[in-house]
């Protein structure tokens, strides 16, 4: 299982993989999600770009999405600020996760 650490290099995000162990709120959801890939590899990769873009009470709103995807909607679609900035962190996360956890 590979996991990433997070390094600001040339004024950009910079993830370089390496071993650890996670077992986070975002591995834990992904891990008992019904989805066909949410192996260990794929989760806790899951967990570390999480460890490195979000915070964790982001992390706890956005390890819910696994359970309700239809909360994640409601969130995108909210007008509220705080939903707003989740939302821009959420995305981060969520490209990413794209990059590093194929």
């Amino acid at each position: 299982m590979k996991h990433l650490v997070l390094a600001f290099a040339f004024g950009g995000l910079v993830l370089a993989p390496l071993a650890a162990t996670a077992g986070g709120t975002i591995e834990t959801a992904c891990l008992r999600s019904d989805r066909p890939a949410a192996g260990r590899a794929l989760c806790g990769c899951l967990q570390a770009v999480a460890n490195a873009v979000l915070s964790p009470s982001q992390q706890k709103q956005g390890a819910s999405f696994f359970a309700d995807p239809h909360s994640a909607q409601e969130v995108k679609a909210s007008k509220r600020p705080a939903d707003d900035a989740f939302w821009a962190r959420w995305e981060l996360f969520a490209e990413t996760a794209v990059k590093h956890c194929q």
